[in-house]
């Protein structure tokens, strides 16, 4: 009896293994399309979901393009005609399950072999902005900010964005740098413009509930007072973050809300040492890209921004040439080029300037330094030059942008910074900033750098807007 009881066990255990080994060859593994595009391996049953990017029925059969963001490269899906459903419409939502083949075609390596194709989300083409069949511009594609990101350029953008981010923070923490999360709101203007967004309750205010801090706050514009605070303790420290200008703008060069890298250096020597940082990085961060996101900055070059693939690797081959501010003065003026600003020593260089000193130079990012010293913040070292007095302040002027880079070494003598704000009676608002002199203060500098700029120089897109997911600029607040 009890080998009777045994045997029915070791059968029944056999029944149930072999039935788990065939529910579990039967489950298909879920994939995302750029995993599935680089499968080596044929005949696995598996499962994609995505998003439809164009149809193609045909008598006896049936093919798809589906797309999930992961690349730029949709996977090809065939199946039988009777699998067609009225809801596959571009654009719509899909989950397909099916068999990983080789393709026999020269212009992809796998196709999808699908036994199920499940409508998740349907989709009205007639209704739908973007057609199957037709090339859309930036501009166009701007107009539908909660839309844009389906389309092969802002996708192929938001992947650029998002590898660029990573490039630019491996690029600091292999080169010793802290990282450090600056506060969005603030009580300081560090740029000193006045184009500040104040922060206000939204519940009425008494007058005991005057502010809400106690004290007028503001979005910040500029990490960079905090970073001089860690700058105290850390010899490198940067920051990655949105900032604020309350600038009433529509031009294709700003924003209201964006992205800016921000560094601060310790112990500096000089000028050059905070250039260095600034072309390494630029270098560093663009080359990761070039590296990890070839197609997507393909389809720039070739569709988007024809002939800039050209400039790109000109900039990336030859070192960063640097002039002075008064240098560059002269250029403006012995130039043929009618400017509609004034070229005299002691503006403030603007947009066209900055472009044709660029070209100037090759076509190729320079640096200027040493500018006026009425023209830069409380903040910047003072030269102490005569009779053209300046700071120790450097920007990084780039092809088809102007301004990518601004920094300076900082005023770290507490006389000289003391006197510089009770001139400008701000010596009782950053008395703890001169503090920071009297506690251990050393020589230090730092820059920050628009992140947005960066992608437009990389790429060649005009338009400030068409590189940040939800652009923000005055008379504009979508979504």
């Amino acid at each position: 009896m009890f080998q009777s009881a045994a045997k029915t066990l070791s059968v029944s255990r056999w029944i149930l293994l072999n039935v788990r080994h065939y529910c579990k060859k039967k489950t298909a593994s879920t994939l995302r399309v750029s995993e599935a595009l680089s499968a080596t391996e044929f005949g696995e049953h598996v499962k994609v979901r995505g998003w439809v990017r164009s149809v193609r029925p045909q008598k006896a059969n049936l093919f798809l393009h589906v797309n999930d963001g992961s690349s730029l490269q949709s996977l090809q899906v065939f199946a039988d005609a009777q699998l067609n459903d009225s809801l596959l419409t571009f654009g719509s939502a899909v989950e397909v399950t099916g068999v990983l083949k080789k393709s026999p075609h020269h212009k992809q390596s796998v196709e999808l072999e699908a036994d199920k194709i499940h409508v998740v989300g349907k989709c009205n083409p007639l209704d739908f902005p973007f057609k199957i069949k037709e090339r859309h511009g930036l501009e166009y594609i701007r107009q539908f900010p909660h839309l844009r990101c389906r389309t092969n350029a802002f996708s192929s953008l938001l992947r650029i964005r998002s590898e660029a981010t990573a490039a630019i923070h491996s690029y600091f923490k292999e080169n010793g740098f802290v990282h450090i999360h600056t506060p969005i709101i603030t009580s300081n203007d560090c740029e000193g413009a006045g184009e500040l967004f104040q922060v206000e309750p939204s519940w009425p205010k008494t007058e005991e509930q005057e502010n809400f801090f106690s004290v007028p706050a503001f979005l910040t514009v500029s990490g960079q007072l905090h970073l001089e605070v860690m700058s105290g303790a850390f010899s490198r420290v940067y920051t990655f973050g949105p900032t604020f200008r309350a600038e009433n703008s529509q031009s294709r060069r700003h924003l209201a809300e964006f992205y800016m890298v921000e560094a601060e250096l310790s112990f500096t020597q000089s000028i050059e040492d905070l250039t260095q940082v600034m072309e390494d990085m630029f270098r560093s961060a663009t080359e990761h890209v070039l590296a990890h996101c070839a197609e997507d900055v393909d389809l720039f070059h070739k569709h988007v921004t024809p002939g800039h693939r050209g400039t790109l690797d000109s900039m990336m081959k030859k070192k960063f040439p640097m002039i002075t501010y008064s240098e560059a003065i002269d250029i403006l003026n012995h130039s043929t080029q009618k400017f509609v600003f004034p070229t005299n020593w002691g503006c403030d260089l603007q947009t066209e300037h900055e472009k044709y000193l660029v070209k100037h130079c090759g076509n190729i990012p320079v640096f200027v330094t040493d500018y006026p010293y009425d023209l830069k913040p409380f903040y910047a070292r003072d030269n102490q030059d005569r009779p053209r007095h300046t700071a120790a302040a450097v920007d990084l002027l780039v092809p088809g942008v102007g301004e990518l880079c601004g920094g300076s070494l900082r005023e770290e003598r507490l006389d000289l910074l003391s006197a510089r704000l009770e001139k400008v009676g701000l010596e009782d608002t950053y008395s703890w900033y001169l503090d920071l002199r009297r506690f251990g203060s050393v020589p230090h500098g730092g820059f920050g750098l628009g992140f947005e700029r960066f992608l437009q120089c990389i790429l060649g897109v005009d338009n400030i807007k068409d590189v940040i997911p939800f652009a923000r600029f005055s008379h504009s607040c979508v979504l």
